[in-house]
């Protein structure tokens, strides 16, 4: 059932760029639009990735304090030993290397907002601080025995289960109950429908824009596994996937193969569920790739060394008699050569004319040789292009640009 979405709510999407139409997300902006003039604590869930940021935003833009500072802190970046002076402020000499006051945030945003991001990673101590500063407004700065006050408003968010951290003694139960007044609840990427191929849209134009390249297409294959994928990184993780898409697939029209090569095969066929999955794509698997084709490289040069002595003793040290003859010799002992494929970015394989072709067809060229290993290979697997380009030892996606482009999608 779709949310009506009325005009404040249209303003509120333009003004803060945010993009999706879902009744999830609709009914997230309208609850922090109402709350926003109501001077209430809020507590926002949502995984991370999902967008959290922008609710707290909202509720200060459409409040009274709106005029005042809106100060935004990340408690999970902040040492235990230091969060203490960072939110309520410091005297001189309070510890070492304190040389001078120095206000605290709460302080800072007095009259205003402050939004507390990872709350649930406040050490105990400081949970008993901060619910005082919501209970009376009162706070005192470490090293002082002054009580000061202060007038601000407190939006938390989180990506814990807070109700599983309370019963497990890692987060206070009145702070909590004293933080989620007001409830809102940031809906996962994979449950907002298609707000990610209006999500997947905006990245892709964002991309061609800013680095003037050709854009990408996305067919309907493309965006059948789009959709069907579990986007543990939500839609950080989908601009990230998005941005990577545009920079190698630049001017193409993308399908689902192509899509799935950028794609954890762990968040891949997704039923309603959550799972945090780290995006594994990139370096690590690049770089796994390539100390493979070296190592690989490596031993085929070693057998070929070893042919090539075996052969020069059976010849009784004859001297090969030109560069073509030595090629013949080699290219019978040589499994494959590696090249550097500047389109795609990846290092693959290329297969070297093979005997019948030395003998038989002397202007045959090497991509009729490419073409004739690939199709033999398909035959002998049965169609199955998984099966085949682990036989030729290259990736999934080379295997796919290399049957279009040699007209091989019959087999």
């Amino acid at each position: 059932m779709e949310i009506e979405i009325s005009p404040e709510i249209l303003q509120a999407k333009q003004r803060f760029s945010i993009i999706g139409n879902s009744s999830a997300l609709i009914g997230a902006i309208s609850r922090a639009l109402q709350v926003a003039p109501i001077d209430l604590s809020v507590l926002i869930n949502g995984e991370s990735g999902a967008g959290k940021e922008f609710f707290p935003k909202i509720i200060h833009a459409y409040s009274p304090r709106k005029h005042n500072k809106y100060i935004a802190v990340n408690c999970g970046a902040i040492p235990e030993g230091t969060i203490d002076s960072e939110l309520f402020g410091h005297e001189k000499g309070a510890f070492t290397g304190a040389i001078s006051s120095r206000k605290g945030y709460f302080e800072e945003a007095d009259g205003g907002t402050i939004f507390l991001d990872e709350v649930a990673e406040l050490p105990l101590t400081t949970q008993a601080r901060l619910l005082r500063v919501l209970e009376s407004g009162e706070f005192i700065k470490v090293g002082s025995s002054t009580v000061q006050k202060t007038n601000i408003r407190v939006v938390a968010a989180t990506n814990v289960d807070m109700r599983k951290a309370v019963a497990d003694g890692r987060f206070r139960e009145d702070l909590y109950y004293r933080l989620s007044t007001i409830y809102i609840a940031v809906p996962p990427l994979r449950d907002r429908g298609n707000d990610i191929l209006l999500l997947t849209r905006k990245f892709s134009n964002d991309f061609a824009e800013k680095y003037r390249t050709p854009a990408v297409e996305f067919d309907e294959s493309a965006k059948a596994a789009l959709l069907s994928y579990r986007w543990p990184g939500n839609v950080r993780q989908l601009k990230n996937v998005i941005e990577q898409v545009s920079l190698f697939e630049a001017g193409k029209s993308v399908t689902a193969d192509d899509i799935k090569y950028y794609l954890p095969e762990a968040g891949s066929d997704y039923a309603p569920a959550i799972q945090q999955v780290p995006l594994q794509h990139t370096y690590d698997k690049e770089r796994e790739m390539i100390f493979k084709l070296i190592f690989d490289l490596k031993n085929s040069l070693s057998e070929m060394q070893e042919e090539i002595d075996s052969l020069k003793k059976q010849k009784q040290q004859e001297p090969i008699g030109s560069i073509k003859e030595l090629q013949k010799e080699i290219s019978s002992v040589l499994p494959v050569i590696y090249d550097k494929d500047m389109a795609s970015g990846g290092v693959h394989r290329i297969y070297p004319e093979d005997k019948a072709i030395e003998e038989g067809n002397p202007t045959r060229t090497l991509e009729d040789t490419e073409k004739e290993t690939i199709r033999k290979a398909l035959e002998r697997n049965d169609g199955k292009r998984k099966k085949t380009a682990d036989e030729l030892k290259i990736s999934e996606r080379t295997l796919y640009r290399k049957i279009k482009e040699y007209g091989l999608d019959n087999i």
